[in-house]
């Protein structure tokens, strides 16, 4: 997967296509990420010793395969590819501009 936390990313499938968003928690090993503001749930709070319950939303994860990064110049979605920088660390890049990404 070559998403990370604090990436901006755009929906491209499902109920939430064309939503954007921050990437606020990924998580590998079910190859989903957490996005800011998308795929909101409702969550009911069992009433516990003396707080009250209550209805809360959280966002729920989606599948990595629905969400492509935004390029930081043009502001479209783009594909990531990987090359190494002046002092030989790999990097990550936008396709479209050949930005590199932090």
């Amino acid at each position: 997967m070559n998403l990370k936390t604090g990436d901006k990313v755009v929906v491209i499938a499902g109920s939430n296509k064309g939503k954007e968003g921050t990437i606020t928690k990924v998580l590998r090993d079910q190859n989903r990420v957490v996005i800011e503001g998308v795929n909101v749930r409702k969550k009911h709070i069992k009433p516990m010793g003396g707080n009250a319950g209550s209805i809360v939303e959280i966002e729920a994860p989606i599948h990595a395969s629905n969400v492509m990064i935004l390029d930081p110049k043009k502001k479209q979605r783009t594909r990531i590819g990987h090359t190494t920088n002046k002092e030989g660390k790999k990097v990550r890049i936008c396709k479209k501009s050949n930005e590199i990404l932090n």
